[in-house]
Formats: C-alpha cells, sequence, structure tokens
C-alpha cells in the first residue's frame, strides 16, 4: 500500500508467533526445511474440511517467510519457494521503468479455453523500514491461499492468472509494466490484496455496488460473521494501475471496521487523532509479523472464495468467450 497513506483471540496469534518463531529462527534458515514446511504441507485448502485455527497458521507462517526476507529478491524466493511446494508453473517478467528494474511474478492457473481472464494479485515490494509483513506479505499470502484453494477447485468459466507485483511502493510500476506491455490480454477482472493482517471487516474498493461479486460478499460475509464494507473510497494501490488503464477492477484489505474511516481521513491529509493502527504500523520500523492476528483470515478468505464463485457463474450469462489468439491469428489472415 502506497503512503501519502487486527483483533479478535489474541491468544491464538500468541501461540502461532510461538510456533513459527520455533521453526524459523533467522532469516537465513526461512528456506530450510522446518516445523513451518510441514504446517504447511499438512493444511487443507479453504474447503469446509479445512479447519479454522488450521488456515490461519498455514497463512501467517507464509507471512512470516516473506516478511524475514532481507530484500526483494528474498521475498520473491519464498513465494517461489511457495508455489513450487503447490506444484504451480510460475515465472519472472522483468521490466524496466523510471530508471528501476523490477521483476513480477506470474502463475497461470489455467481455465477453460476462451473463458476470460481473472487475475488475482498483491505487491510483494517493501519500503525500506520495518519487515513489510502488514503492507504486504499479509497480501501476498492471501493470494498464496486462494490459489491452492482455486487449484483443488478450479473455477467453471474464467481461466485464472496470479501476479506478485514488484515496485508498487515506488509508484505502482510493476502493475504498470505489466498492463503496458505489448499485446498484453485485458482481464475480465482484476482481484487486488492490500494490508490483510488483522480486524473484524473486509474492506472491499470496487466502483459499482450492487453487482453479482459484490451481492455474494454480502450474503457470505453474514453467513461467515465478519464485516463487509464496499465502497469507491480506498487508499491507493495496484488496483489504481487498471482503473487508470479502464480496465475493472478491485481491491481488498483485512482490517478493523472502525479504522476505514480514519484511514480515509489520514489519506485525505487529515490528522485523525488517535492514528488508525493501520497508519502507524505501515512504512514503519514495528511492521513485522508480530503486528498480525490472523484470527478472521480463514472467514474473510472464504468470503473472498465465495464471492469470486459467485462472480464465475454469473460469467456464463454475463460475459462472452475470449477468442483465443491462435483463432484471431486466424480470422485477421495471420499465421
Amino acid at each position: 500500500m502506497r503512503h501519502s497513506l487486527l483483533s479478535r483471540r489474541p491468544c491464538r496469534r500468541s501461540a502461532l508467533l510461538l510456533v513459527l518463531a520455533a521453526g524459523l529462527p533467522s532469516a537465513a534458515a526461512a528456506h530450510a526445511p522446518g516445523p513451518v514446511a510441514a504446517v504447511e504441507s499438512a493444511v487443507p485448502t479453504t474447503t469446509a474440511a479445512a479447519t479454522t485455527d488450521a488456515i490461519a497458521t498455514r497463512w501467517q507462517a507464509q507471512v512470516v517467510r516473506i516478511s524475514l526476507g532481507e530484500d526483494t529478491a528474498a521475498r520473491a524466493s519464498a513465494i517461489g519457494t511457495r508455489l513450487d511446494a503447490l506444484g504451480l508453473d510460475w515465472r519472472e517478467e522483468p521490466f524496466e521503468a523510471d530508471g528501476l528494474s523490477g521483476r513480477n511474478l506470474v502463475v497461470d492457473l489455467g481455465g477453460p479455453a476462451g473463458a476470460p481472464l481473472l487475475l488475482i494479485g498483491a505487491h510483494y515490494d517493501r519500503v525500506d523500514v520495518g519487515h513489510g509483513a502488514t503492507d504486504n506479505a499479509s497480501g501476498v499470502a492471501t493470494v498464496l491461499e486462494l490459489a491452492q484453494a482455486l487449484k483443488a477447485r478450479p473455477l467453471d468459466n474464467h481461466r485464472v492468472k496470479l501476479a506478485f507485483w514488484d515496485l508498487e511502493e515506488r509508484g505502482l510500476l510493476g502493475a504498470h509494466a505489466w498492463i503496458a506491455a505489448p499485446g498484453q490480454e485485458q482481464p475480465a477482472l482484476y482481484v487486488n490484496f492490500d494490508v490483510f493482517g488483522w480486524g473484524d471487516t473486509l474492506w472491499m474498493m470496487t466502483p459499482q455496488d450492487g453487482t453479482p461479486l459484490v451481492a455474494a460478499l454480502h450474503a457470505a460475509s453474514r453467513d461467515e460473521g465478519i464485516g463487509f464494507q464496499p465502497g469507491d473510497r480506498y487508499p491507493p494501490t495496484d488496483h489504481l494501475a487498471f482503473l487508470k488503464a479502464g480496465w475493472p477492477a478491485v481491491s481488498f484489505s483485512l482490517v478493523g471496521g472502525d479504522e476505514i474511516a480514519a484511514i480515509l481521513q489520514a489519506f485525505d491529509g487529515q490528522a485523525p487523532d488517535p492514528a488508525p493502527r493501520v497508519m502507524q504500523v505501515i512504512h514503519s520500523p514495528s511492521d513485522d509479523a508480530s503486528q498480525l492476528d490472523p484470527a478472521a483470515v480463514p472467514e474473510a478468505l472464504r468470503v473472498v472464495e465465495a464471492g469470486l464463485r459467485a462472480l464465475d457463474v454469473a460469467a456464463v450469462a454475463e460475459v462472452p468467450r475470449a477468442e483465443s489468439p491462435a483463432s484471431a491469428a486466424g480470422a485477421s489472415g495471420g499465421p
């Protein structure tokens, strides 16, 4: 989350951090097999078979792995390790922008040929201060959880790609570079995650209310017992690169519902007193894994997954199948 810019069951958070600390004694050992890897490989996906505590443990284990990275390359390596463990093919896409070099990580989960593209992503870079756990290892870990769920039970009517953006903190450069790449396919929707670290409310940036996605999220949040607050006012992050290109996008955060008004005030240039917790943590030395509370993460994940599956069902009637590159070339007389 660009600066211009959790909390139930604290006993669970403390217990999780003790387990994770035992498994990850130092940044140098972050990629070594140990208790965390065992937890990650043993926990099922976000279906009914998964327990809330198990999902929370796996999610926080991944946040710790990423935030222990001393630089962007180490954070990318932690993501790659998890994608490999999930059996997913991924690639690096280097780019140059504003005199800086970066690399996005892109994963193709597949789907029906010619179906519209659903793109899900989060930025993985961080600012120089702190460990970037809240901003944005938390969002990355959320995308990785969704990847596991969507691999286990694929969508019927969308192709799915994942993207982990570099250089968001320098001006959304990774997302802008991906959009600007020659021949880039416009997704039917880009779904972004940034600051997904604590609280009781799923906060959604959406330019439109009343869509099948928003309706499904309202229903699922009621079923899961967490708050849901959609709206078009939201802090700046990678979804803006898509909206500025005229491409549809939404973004999600998990925060305290009582923080949202003050967060918006802060981004409007005001100085709310007290400052909301998000503004005290991100882009500061305090942004490490100890700040996170995974208590509501499993419920929030189930809400988002339910929304995406409802969107997938609605796509049958609303979105025509995209023309494949091969058929498009044939129609135009190309090779």
